[in-house]
C-alpha cells in the first residue's frame, strides 16, 4: 500500500515581543535586537485524515500571560475548512500552556502524548516554580480527566499516528516533548515544536532558556536532522520566519497561515 502524503499548515494564532538575549540560554544582555515569538498550531491534512498538532491558548490566557491573540485557533482552522469539533486526533507535543490550552476546543478528539510528559507534569518536578511556571494546572487536570474518559492515547518514544505520520520523543525542552514527522510530496517535514524554538537554535547549537535537560535538547537537534529530508524540512515552533519563508495557504491567510509542506519561497 502506498503511504499517503499530506499538506501541512502552520497557523499563527498569537505573538509576543521579545529581545534576542532572552531567547538564548547563553544570551548576551547587550543583544537588544527585536526577536519576537509567534505562537502556532499545525494542521496535517491528507489521505482522508485531519490531525491537529497542539491546541494553543485562548484570549483569557493571553491576558494572563501578556500575549496578543492575532487570530483565535478556531478561526485559523476554519480558514482551512476544518471545524474543531470534527477533528478526531490531536497530537500534544508537550504540556506547556501555549501548546495544551483552549479548553473549549476539540470536544470529540483523541489526544496523543508521551508517557514521559504525563509523568512529568503530575510528578515532583511541578513542585518547583522555575519549572512549573510554564504549565497551567487546569490544562494538566483537564488532560487527566480525558485519560479517565478514554480520550488519551499514550506513546513511548516513536509511534505511528497514521500512515505517514509519526511521533518521536525528544525530551530536552520538557521531559516528554515529541516532534511530528509527516510524509509530504517534497519529503519528510518535521514539526519540531519547541525542540527548536527558532531556526537560530538548531543552526547554531544554542538553546532556549526554558528547558528540562540541556543535553537532551542539544542531542535532539541531531534527531530532527535525521528525521527530516533536509534541515530545511525542520519547522521550528515559534519562529516568525516560518511565515516569511513558506507560501500562504491562500490569499486571505497571507501573514498568518503558511503551507510548510510546499517549497520555501524565501
Amino acid at each position: 500500500m502506498t503511504t499517503p502524503t499530506y499538506q501541512v499548515y502552520a497557523i499563527k494564532y498569537a505573538e509576543v515581543a521579545r529581545k534576542a538575549y532572552g531567547n538564548f540560554i547563553d544570551g548576551d544582555p547587550h543583544d537588544n535586537a527585536d526577536m519576537p515569538l509567534n505562537y502556532y498550531v499545525w494542521a496535517v491534512v491528507g489521505g482522508g485524515r485531519t490531525i491537529v498538532v497542539d491546541t494553543g491558548f485562548d484570549a483569557a490566557m493571553a491576558g494572563k500571560r501578556g500575549r496578543t491573540i492575532v487570530h483565535p485557533v478556531e478561526e485559523g482552522l476554519e480558514a482551512l475548512g476544518i471545524r474543531h469539533a470534527d477533528v478526531p486526533d490531536v497530537i500534544i507535543t508537550h504540556m506547556h500552556y501555549d501548546h495544551s490550552g483552549n479548553a473549549a476546543l476539540f470536544p470529540n478528539a483523541r489526544f496523543h502524548m508521551q508517557d514521559a510528559e504525563m509523568e512529568y507534569v503530575t510528578g515532583r518536578s511541578m513542585c518547583h516554580h522555575q519549572i512549573s511556571h510554564a504549565f497551567e494546572a487546569d490544562d494538566v487536570a483537564r488532560m487527566v480527566h480525558r485519560v479517565f474518559a478514554g480520550r488519551v492515547l499514550f506513546h513511548d518514544g516513536t509511534d505511528e499516528i497514521a500512515p505517514g505520520v509519526t511521533v518521536h520523543r525528544l525530551g530536552g525542552h520538557t521531559k516528554g516533548l515529541q516532534c511530528v514527522r509527516v510524509a509530504t510530496d517534497r519529503g519528510h517535514v518535521v514539526l519540531a515544536s519547541d525542540a527548536t524554538h527558532f531556526y537560530a537554535h538548531i543552526e547554531t547549537g544554542r538553546a532556549f532558556p526554558v528547558l528540562y535537560n540541556l543535553g537532551e535538547l542539544l542531542e535532539g537537534y541531531k534527531t530532527l536532522r535525521r528525521l527530516a529530508s533536509s534541515e530545511s524540512h525542520v519547522i521550528p515552533g515559534h519562529d516568525p520566519l516560518v511565515i516569511d519563508r513558506y507560501p500562504a495557504a491562500s490569499s486571505r491567510t497571507e501573514g498568518w497561515i503558511a503551507r510548510v509542506d510546499a517549497e520555501p519561497t524565501g
